[in-house]
């Protein structure tokens, strides 16, 4: 193993492994180190791939015990295994951990188990070894904001590490925060037999998503039996010996309130992991949040920056394109991500998925647009399905018919977002999706049908 590299990446999640993947492709003598002991950051260990596993699980689970009778499919009773299920979600994690360490030996990348800090110039320490370098890149990635007064234990009191590993199914659950991560994971332990209330800072849910998807989702996860407490501010939770108290009070004044759980989920965001990484020894900057200033992925004389520990979307695919970039633009190629055409996508049941402006963004900029909107209530595979829940909507400037927004709740649109990506990519305009044929009878129809409607010719019902 040499220890002089064209690049070398502290950080083995997305953004530093696809970094790597893209530097070993382009011919960079490239080493990557990893803290944790595996690679996949983040999402592939305690986030993104073991949550989708419990989701994917849970909503059959579900299905088996309220929707199979009515299907004509008798099984009897159904019974939870959650042993078994949290050990097919860890056999998932495992193998898609082993496969990106072979991706690194197949690209010919150093792997290094090791806590990485930058030293000087060029220069990064591996327990106690320095590696010489010409570029070095911070993929350091996020981890979990807390709150004061709330202690975390990752048993009773957790984040999304110990939601995904909770021994047994709690009778009753609070949810402290309503974004994705939130709403993912409460969805999970309440379709598993847990009694799940969220308790939410802001009034409103999903905060950046589309206000009309919102209060649809909203309305939808409530008929599934979630309480929302919304415009709350979380004070404490106190640990009792067979129960939690939760202390909260509404954001604007008033009087203390107080719920019992056998579990609470703390799930209020995530901040910058950028501490202790020597930054300050080659002149990067961090602001006020923790991110690593950047220009252009650019933080320094020869350190790059990528993924959530930069401003921006913090998903991992958007890790993953800023990682692609800074490795072709370190090879002297152009590289480039546009964050407004980052998708993002909420893996609940259903979906909900939006990629571009918002309503409220085109308003607030003063922007004329149209709109189309398609219900799945009218779409012939959604109705066959009896997946009716949701629709597609679409934004399009009110001049040009360009495309500015696409906006979902429904089974199957985190797929289905990707052909509203690809058109925006390209400067579509609406009736360009309204005008390519779709096979019927598929979900995807919705979308042709909301891109008619941004010109009030749906056809449809």
């Amino acid at each position: 193993m040499s220890d002089t590299y064209d690049v070398v990446i502290i950080g083995g999640g997305p953004g530093g492994y696809n970094c790597a993947i893209r530097a070993g492709q382009l011919g960079l003598k490239t080493a990557i180190i990893e803290k944790r002991g595996v690679l996949g950051g983040t999402c592939l260990n305690v986030g993104c791939i073991p949550s989708k596993a419990l989701l994917h699980a849970s909503e059959l689970f579900d299905e088996a015990n309220h929707s199979f009778a009515g299907l004509g499919i008798k099984t009897g009773k159904v019974e939870l295994d959650l042993k078994q299920m949290m050990s097919q979600k860890d056999e998932a994690v495992k193998g898609l951990t082993q496969g990106v360490e072979f991706l690194m030996k197949k690209n010919k990348v150093d792997y290094i188990k090791g806590f990485g800090k930058i030293t000087g110039q060029g220069k990064v320490e591996v327990d106690g070894k320095t590696l010489e370098t010409k570029n070095i890149v911070i993929a350091t990635g996020s981890e979990p904001s807390t709150l004061p007064n709330i202690e975390i234990d990752e048993e009773r009191v957790v984040t999304n590490t110990g939601a995904i590993a909770l021994k047994e199914v709690p009778k009753k659950l609070i949810l402290i925060g309503a974004g994705v991560i939130g709403l993912e994971l409460g969805s999970v332990w309440s379709r598993l037999g847990s009694d799940v209330t969220v308790v939410e800072y802001l009034d409103r849910i999903m905060p950046g998503a589309d206000n009309e998807v919102a209060k649809e989702a909203q309305r939808i996860f409530k008929k599934q039996g979630l309480d929302f407490r919304l415009g709350q501010k979380v004070t404490g939770v106190e640990k009792l010996k067979s129960k939690l108290k939760l202390f909260m009070e509404p954001a604007k004044g008033g009087d203390e309130e107080v719920l019992e759980a056998d579990a609470v989920i703390v799930a209020v965001g995530r901040r910058p992991y950028t501490e202790g990484l020597g930054l300050e020894k080659v002149g990067a900057k961090l602001d006020k949040r923790g991110f690593v200033e950047t220009d252009h992925f650019k933080a320094a004389d020869g350190v790059w920056a990528v993924g959530d520990c930069i401003h921006g979307p913090m998903l991992a695919h958007k890790a993953e394109d800023d990682g692609a970039a800074v490795a072709e633009l370190i090879a002297g190629k152009a590289g480039h991500v546009d964050y407004n055409l980052v998708p993002s996508v909420v893996y609940t049941n259903p979906e909900i998925a939006w990629v571009g402006k918002t309503e409220e963004q085109l308003k607030d900029a003063g922007i004329e647009y149209k709109k189309g909107k398609f219900p799945f209530q009218a779409n012939s595979r959604a109705r066959t399905n009896h997946e009716t829940l949701g629709f597609v909507k679409i934004l399009a400037d009110a001049k040009t018919d360009q495309i500015l927004g696409a906006h979902m709740v429904g089974v199957g649109v985190g797929e289905m977002i990707h052909e509203i990506c690809v058109a925006m990519e390209f400067g579509a305009a609406s009736e360009d999706v309204a005008r390519t044929s779709h096979a019927h009878p598929t979900l995807s129809e919705a979308v042709r049908q909301a891109a008619m409607g941004v010109e009030g010719w749906t056809m449809q019902m």
